[in-house]
């Protein structure tokens, strides 16, 4: 069975850096070699355990079923986000003293969170019917020992992972490679970083930066928290599907195959770009003035534009190809009537547009956002319900290797997550790292800047020779500014 959560806390231990061991990780970075030869970087454990729930609900105690999208999420890979922060610098307390007051107050406020967010603490587990034609996957959070919860320490500094042109391999084991939901914790002479791993079959990205800002409320809170009070009371608690015992979705059964099949890991280049929010004001203005059929080209469509013309041009694919660009949309306010928010669980659908890449590139940018536009526009509750049944119904896990291609752009995450809201005690994060989960050619993820006020960073990965030709564009690179983060 497999955790829904796990919690990596990792420390970086930035005074024993290694000049000459730099040095080959940056030659290895131009190779963009992404193998996992740099185990003399990688983060070390020091300890792990699970974390339960702090007091267990009758609720919990029932299996909790996935539904139809929910068993179509089997098939991807975790998602994998963190946040990296300075420790406090005013030497008020001793460095080894600060990490485990922070790890005890981190494992009390996860113990605290998973009483709402009880799924995170379960397994996954699958029933078998009577006449072994199908199974269905449910979360067992009665045989579980909870959630993961690791503490580990690597040999570099936060200017290390920020101050790097390409992502350090490193960040890779910031998080759990286990297929489990843990909480990670990495500890730096000069920093911390927090990991999450979720399960995707158990929440989308909505309800991971949901629990993230839940676990930081808690922990911030934890100071003026009467002992006494059991349950710590959300400011927006999660609304868990409830789903009846009518309503339990299975998948076609068969015996497992005698080997698993084996994709090759592609050789990437993963960057972070900054787009100030001036740099996203003019490009939303510039896809407006040239759409000519609309004005309601929002911010994210336009960057989103510039960076599928800008990945097809670097690939220099035929013209009379064919490209897509794609990425997730919220369910939840497309509904009639809207969801709220808070509704935890897997609540997405894709949306995409293709065209051939010589009417992409031809045309003016604004050609390419206003595609994007109207996809999105005509992404309704009644079309979104149409698709899952006809696609869903009966449920099946897809491929994996079926959601990426050569030719397709697609845009992750969403600048609108408050990822910065999440404080552990050491103010604003330094930076938003991912794993290396759901990495691949054409992958591209959109946070929000660390200054706000609309700017947004992207982490674009790609292979070599076209992360090359991308930063040889100047079209491309001239809206690009330093980051902070």
């Amino acid at each position: 069975m497999k955790q829904p959560l796990i919690i990596i806390i990792r420390s970086i231990n930035f005074s024993r850096v290694n000049k000459e061991r730099n040095k080959r990780d940056i030659e290895r970075n131009k190779r963009s070699k992404m193998v996992s030869s740099a185990s003399s970087s990688e983060a070390k454990i020091i300890s792990q355990c699970f974390v339960k729930p702090k007091t267990v609900s009758e609720t919990s105690k029932d299996p909790y079923n996935l539904s139809p999208m929910d068993h179509v999420m089997l098939s991807f890979q975790y998602i994998q986000k963190g946040l990296l922060f300075l420790k406090p610098s005013d030497g008020a307390i001793k460095p080894q003293d600060f990490m485990e007051t922070l790890l005890q107050k981190l494992k009390d406020s996860l113990a605290t969170a998973l009483v709402h967010f009880y799924l995170l603490s379960g397994r996954l587990s699958t029933s078998v019917t009577d006449d072994a034609s199908s199974y269905s996957v449910f979360v067992d959070c009665n045989n579980s020992s909870g959630a993961g919860f690791i503490h580990a320490k690597s040999d570099l500094s936060v200017g290390d992972i920020v101050g790097s042109k390409y992502v350090p391999l490193v960040v890779q084991s910031f998080f759990d490679h286990h297929n489990e939901v843990k909480a990670k914790v990495t500890e730096l002479v000069d920093g911390v970083f927090v990991g999450l791993s979720m399960n995707h079959s158990i929440g989308d990205g909505v309800s991971f930066w949901h629990f993230f800002n839940s676990l930081s409320e808690i922990f911030s809170s934890q100071e003026t928290i009467d002992n006494n009070i059991k349950l710590f009371c959300l400011k927006n608690p999660p609304i868990l599907r409830q789903v009846s015992t009518g309503s339990v979705y299975s998948l076609p059964f068969s015996e497992s195959p005698k080997s698993n099949p084996q994709f090759q890991t592609q050789v990437l280049q993963e960057r972070m770009l900054h787009f100030s929010s001036e740099a996203v004001r003019s490009l939303k203005s510039k896809a407006n003035q040239e759409s000519g059929t609309t004005t309601m080209i929002s911010s994210l469509q336009s960057l989103t534009a510039f960076i599928w013309r800008s990945i097809t041009r670097a690939r220099k694919l035929q013209s009379d190809q064919e490209t897509t660009c794609r990425f997730v949309a919220d369910s939840r306010p497309r509904m009639v009537p809207p969801l709220p928010m808070n509704y935890f669980g897997v609540y997405i659908s894709l949306v995409k547009t293709t065209a051939k890449v010589g009417n992409l590139l031809e045309n003016e940018f604004g050609w390419a956002a206003s595609k994007l536009h109207h996809v999105v526009v005509e992404h309704t509750g009644e079309k979104i319900c149409s698709e899952m049944k006809r696609r869903f119904n009966p449920p099946c896990a897809l491929p994996s290797e079926t959601f990426y291609d050569p030719t397709i752009v697609h845009m992750g995450n969403s600048p609108r997550y408050d990822n910065y809201g999440c404080q552990f005690g050491m103010g604003k994060a330094v930076a938003v790292r991912s794993g290396n989960n759901d990495k691949y050619d054409g992958k591209v993820s959109a946070y929000p800047g660390r200054e706000g006020g609309g700017s947004i960073d992207l982490e674009v990965c790609l292979l070599p020779e076209f992360m090359e030709a991308l930063e040889s564009d100047q079209e491309f690179m001239s809206p690009v500014s330093p980051s902070s983060g």
